[in-house]
């Protein structure tokens, strides 16, 4: 499998610094935003700095910068190959089991292998192939809801939520009016 490699920040990140990043991703989204048909007011984000026993998905209200739900996610096992030197790998090759960083936006909902997911269309270079990839927003039972002191289960890449906070996402994404972005980085 190849995935390139990417830095990774320390597992026990601060909370400021935490916080000082959700601002830069909120100021980027709006940036991207303003000049898109794109919901401006609330979007998805994943911190894939953070390990995945803790909460690292969150729903945003770009409005007032708040985030207003989070949960756990999951990240492509092929991300794990350097884990070992405390790297997550992230690819946008098709078979790499890799997670892909950028912008994704919010596609038609389905019924599939998962039940309710939704496809996701890639809108930078570092995920351009996430359709091709069949990378879909899903939920799958292995994912718990409250943050583990473990690492939880691995996807082939995709971004995979607890039934319960699937739940929760649908509600967002089926009453927007306008599609919504998740914005994956690290």
């Amino acid at each position: 499998m190849s995935c390139e490699v990417k830095s990774q920040e320390n597992q026990s990140i601060h909370y400021v610094s935490h916080e000082a990043k959700i601002s830069q991703k909120i100021a980027d989204l709006k940036a991207f935003l303003k000049e898109s048909d794109y919901n401006s007011d609330k979007a998805f984000l994943i911190d894939f700095s953070i390990s995945s026993s803790k909460f690292r998905f969150f729903v945003l209200d770009l409005n007032s910068g708040k985030i207003i739900q989070k949960g756990l996610v999951a990240h492509g096992d092929g991300s794990e190959d350097g884990k070992a030197a405390g790297l997550l790998k992230f690819s946008n090759t098709d078979g790499s089991h890799c997670s892909s960083l950028g912008k994704y936006v919010m596609e038609e909902k389905y019924s599939g292998k998962f039940g309710m997911s939704y496809r996701l269309t890639g809108l930078d270079e570092t995920n351009s192939n996430a359709r091709s990839r069949a990378i879909v927003l899903h939920r799958l039972s292995c994912v718990p809801d409250v943050e583990q002191t473990e690492e939880i289960c691995l996807s082939f890449g995709c971004p995979m939520v607890s039934n319960n906070f699937f739940k929760i996402l649908e509600q967002h994404i089926d009453k927007s009016d306008k599609k919504l972005i998740i914005y994956a980085y690290n």
